[in-house]
């Protein structure tokens, strides 16, 4: 079994763990996840994740709104963003916020607007960020270019080309059991020429489950799988894999 994972984006507030959320997070220390980060998606969750990070030590926490979320906003949204991170010291991270064009009726202009005030209150708090980009890479690569925050690409599912341009900008990108899937080619591609000190795991749970676990409900013992194909890609001990991604984790999210 391996030991240290540090599953840097995970939803435990989502409904799915309802029934065994308790049971189930005092077990994965156990089961070797040193380290969890919660990923918020809205005033509300996030509020929720910096609430839960506070039940177990090796819970983190991120505020923030995603994009799917942003027609839902009301008040002043960004100030009690704000006041959460502001009076949370275990959230050490805005996200997950970006772009997401994947389903119809998106408004672009208001995920950009709401991304971008993100990306400045940051900025003001000197906070890294948990990007979600789905099929909008070109306009969020112009953000990103701009305004360059530090954080890291969550999920990344484009082009090894353009992943080289986010490594340039000084960005981690993140892999979820994605790596594990049959049609993962696009993922191994840009694995393969990310430097291990630039990699971080995540499950992004309780979706992505890596085979042999797909289409179930994930959790962050399942990490395993996905360090296990990461570390096969890279020519490298599993665990030793896992410790690099570890230290990676802590140092963008400022963990001891």
């Amino acid at each position: 079994m391996y030991q240290n994972m540090f599953d840097t984006h995970a939803h435990y507030t989502d409904r799915a763990f309802a029934q065994d959320r308790a049971q189930l997070l005092a077990a994965l220390p156990e089961q070797g996840v040193s380290l969890v980060m919660l990923a918020g998606c809205s005033p509300e969750d996030s509020l929720e994740c910096a609430a839960l990070a506070d039940t177990q030590d090796y819970l983190y926490a991120a505020a923030g709104v995603h994009p799917e979320c942003v027609d839902e906003l009301k008040g002043d949204w960004l100030g009690e963003i704000r006041r959460i991170a502001q009076e949370n010291p275990k959230v050490r991270a805005i996200g997950e916020i970006g772009l997401d064009y994947h389903y119809d009726g998106y408004d672009a202009e208001k995920q950009k607007q709401v991304f971008i005030a993100q990306l400045l209150l940051a900025q003001e708090l000197d906070l890294p960020v948990i990007l979600h980009v789905r099929d909008a890479i070109g306009d969020a690569m112009e953000i990103l270019r701009k305004y360059r925050p530090r954080g890291v690409m969550h999920c990344y599912s484009g082009s090894a080309e353009t992943a080289k341009e986010i490594l340039s900008l000084g960005l981690y990108i993140g892999f979820t059991g994605v790596l594990t899937f049959k049609n993962a080619r696009k993922a191994l591609e840009v694995l393969d020429i990310l430097p291990p000190e630039r990699l971080l795991l995540e499950t992004d749970c309780p979706y992505m489950a890596p085979v042999p676990f797909r289409g179930k409900r994930c959790d962050s013992s399942m990490i395993a799988y996905t360090a296990a194909k990461a570390a096969e890609c890279k020519d490298i001990p599993v665990q030793e894999l896992i410790d690099i991604c570890c230290e990676n984790g802590k140092r963008l999210f400022g963990i001891e």
